[in-house]
Formats: structure tokens, C-alpha cells, sequence
């Protein structure tokens, strides 16, 4: 046994991955459950494929390029451990397994892509969606992931706090989703101005159980531990997810005098999202606020889309955008300083606060700028969007009968 080896910490790590991979399963189903019912396979299957699409990656060089040995020192992208040729089974990553904390790790890199496939859900042909993803995990994700989650990565060494992926994952796949989006243009059903049709509620119903019980994983995870970190990070998930809900709810009730369940579990995300960065830094009650703010404001920046014209079919940008941006930044108010900084509401500085900031116009411009070049290069070489006939016809029917 290798010395410095803690079973347990190495046991909610494996455990916390295996419920971050039934994730994307899950979003699959959320997704899925929120398009018309031809386009239902589609959804699936591009949240599926990035398992095994993003896993081979990640292995090949995805690795070496966020967690390996930083190229140059300044923190922009790491450089070895390609194939994941010199890690042993008996490395360690703090108390755990270096095997375990990349499987971990890699969890995260396949369900960011597969967030991003909502903003075009639709409208988009499969094969292209993963010459897509590859281009983008390895030009997006890789050099972001490296920044904040590597002890090397510039945004760490800068102070910036976020401990589960509200830069990496929510405000990354927002932006990236909001640049495919513009960068493809709006579907024919959205210039036709026709209301999303939702083909199966139960099944975005379970979709939301599926993300929610991931998400314990996805957050307490992140502490490596099964200490008092990871059950304040447990503990500031569900209540972020249950405040989040409510108060969409109560939004809609206010303005329509009726409740939604496509709504209600929306709320639930929105919350989950915001809480994700701050987790491990915040108390009760920043968890709470944290929770209503979100869902207040992500309930406004869904109609966003509307008002500035771009077609965001499922609300990526609306919910994990700016879910990412209210969970990073209220860490430098609430932040209680128990773990990482303080934030101004508990004795800190305004310090904190501005490496927040900078670090989500740093992140979002990178990933939106490289997301859009992509996109278009995509679509030009391999015609990434379907054609407004194959829009009608539904994207199930690249899939053929089998």
C-alpha cells in the first residue's frame, strides 16, 4: 500500500465519480425529455457519445495537457503525461489514487460537452457535433481546466476560487454554447417564432433526479475527502437545488398565476449550478441566498434570447452562463473564509471579489472567441447545422431505423 494512501478519501472519490459519470446519462434524459419527440434520440445520443469520445481523449493527451507539468511556468496549458504513460497505479494525487482523481477529473470534461449540445438541440447533424467536440474539449476545455483545477494553471496561483467548476464546466459551457449558437445562427422553428414543444415531461422529471443525485458526487467529490469539506459542500447542494426550485416557482406564480414542472426543475438547476463554485466556501446561508439569487436571475436571462435574437434551444446560456457567473462571483461576498478567502460579507477584502470577476470576463471571452471559430470552421468543412428540410424532418432520422 503506498504510503499516504487514505482508503476512505480513495473510496468517496470512486464512488463521487461514479455518480458524476451517471450525469450525463441523466442530462441526456433532460435534455432529451425537452425536445420534440423527433428529435429525442438525437439529444441521447450526443450526450452518450461523449463519454466515450471525451474518455479516449482525456487519456491520450487530455490529461497531460490540464494536469500535467506546466509548459513554460506561466500557467497557460500543462505539457506530459501523454497516454498516461508515467502515472502508476501507485501514485498519489494528495490521499488518493492519481487513478482515481483522473477518472474524477475526466468525468467533468465529458459533461461540459455534452451541455453545450443543448444550445443547438435540434439542428445539428451528429457526425459533425463530434469532429465538433473534439476540436473544442481539446482548445476550450483543456487549456480552461488547467488554469483553475492545476495547482500551476494561473487562475489558481492568482487566488480565484471555485471549487467544483463554475468557471470549468457551468460558465464554459454556457459561453461555448452561447457562441455555437450564434456562430450556426436560429433554427427555422425559432424564426418561425413557434413555442418549444416538450415531448416527455416524467422523462425530464427523471433526467432532474438523475443530475441532482450526480451532483453530491459532482461537488462533496471535489474535496478528495470524506471530511467536513466535502459534507459542507454536500450540504450547500441540496440547498441551493431545493431554494433554487422554490423560488422559480414563486416567480412564476407571480407572474403568470400558474406553476410549471419544466419550470420547477429548471429552478432546481439553476440553483444546483450556482452553488457548484462555492460550495465548500459558503455557510447555510449563503447556500440559500446563493440559491434565490440564481434562480432570479437565470429565470430573467432565459428570455434573453429572445430580446437579443439567438436561438439557445434549451437554455444552456440562460441557466448554466449565468448560473456560473452568480455562484463564481457571490463567492467574494460570502465566502466565510473556513476554507479559501474570505469574501467582504466575513471580514475580507474586495480582492477576492475582483479576481472573480476577472477571472469570468477572462474565461468567457476565450471560451466564447475560440468556440465561434470552431463552430464556423465545423460548419464549413463538414456542415455542422441541418438543413431547415432535415430540421422539420427531426434529427432522429440520421440515425436511420437501427
Amino acid at each position: 500500500m503506498p504510503t499516504g494512501l487514505n482508503t476512505g478519501d480513495s473510496a468517496w472519490v470512486l464512488v463521487s465519480t461514479a455518480m458524476v459519470l451517471l450525469m450525463t446519462p441523466g442530462l441526456a434524459f433532460f435534455y432529451g425529455g425537452m425536445v420534440r419527440s423527433k428529435n429525442v434520440f438525437s439529444m441521447l445520443f450526443m450526450s452518450f457519445v461523449s463519454i466515450s469520445l471525451v474518455t479516449v481523449l482525456w487519456f491520450a493527451y487530455g490529461y497531460g495537457l490540464v494536469f500535467g507539468p506546466d509548459a513554460g511556468g506561466i500557467g497557460l496549458i500543462g505539457f506530459g503525461d501523454f497516454r498516461f504513460a508515467n502515472v502508476r497505479p501507485t501514485d498519489l494525487t494528495g490521499s488518493v489514487p492519481t487513478y482515481a482523481y483522473a477518472l474524477f477529473q475526466l468525468t467533468f470534461a465529458i459533461i461540459t460537452v455534452a451541455l453545450i449540445s443543448g444550445s443547438v438541440a435540434g439542428r445539428i447533424r451528429v457526425g459533425p457535433w463530434m469532429t465538433f467536440s473534439v476540436f473544442w474539449v481539446t482548445l476550450v476545455y483543456f487549456p480552461i481546466a488547467h488554469w483553475v483545477f492545476d495547482s500551476a494553471g494561473w487562475i489558481h496561483r492568482m487566488g480565484t476560487l471555485d471549487f467544483a467548476g463554475g468557471l470549468v464546466v457551468e460558465l464554459n459551457s454556457g459561453v461555448a454554447g452561447l457562441a455555437l449558437a450564434v456562430a450556426l445562427g436560429p433554427g427555422i422553428r425559432y424564426r418561425r417564432g413557434e413555442p418549444p414543444q416538450p415531448s416527455n415531461i416524467p422523462l425530464v422529471m427523471l433526467g432532474l433526479a438523475l443530475l441532482w443525485f450526480g451532483w453530491f458526487g459532482f461537488n462533496g467529490g471535489s474535496a478528495l475527502n470524506d471530511g467536513p469539506t466535502a459534507v459542507t459542500a454536500f450540504l450547500s447542494t441540496m440547498i441551493a437545488g431545493c431554494v433554487g426550485m422554490l423560488t422559480w416557482m414563486f416567480l412564476e406564480w407571480l407572474r403568470a398565476r400558474r406553476l410549471s414542472k419544466l419550470g420547477s426543475a429548471t429552478g432546481a438547476v439553476a440553483g444546483l449550478v450556482a452553488i457548484t463554485p462555492s460550495c465548500a466556501y459558503v455557510n447555510v446561508e449563503g447556500a440559500l441566498v446563493i440559491g434565490v439569487v440564481a434562480a432570479a436571475l437565470c429565470s430573467l436571462a432565459v428570455e434573453w434570447k429572445f430580446v437579443l435574437g439567438y436561438d439557445d434551444t434549451l437554455d444552456v446560456v440562460g441557466v448554466h452562463g449565468m448560473g456560473g457567473i452568480v455562484g463564481t462571483l457571490l463567492i467574494g461576498f460570502f465566502s466565510t473564509g473556513v476554507v479559501g478567502t474570505a469574501g467582504l460579507f466575513y471580514g475580507g477584502s474586495g480582492a477576492l471579489l475582483g479576481k472573480q470577476a476577472l477571472s469570468i470576463v477572462v474565461v468567457a471571452v476565450y471560451s466564447f472567441v475560440v468556440t465561434f471559430v470552431i463552430g464556423k470552421l465545423v460548419d464549413r468543412f463538414c456542415r455542422l447545422k441541418e438543413t431547415e428540410a432535415e430540421q422539420l424532418a427531426g434529427s432522429d432520422l440520421q440515425f436511420g431505423t437501427g
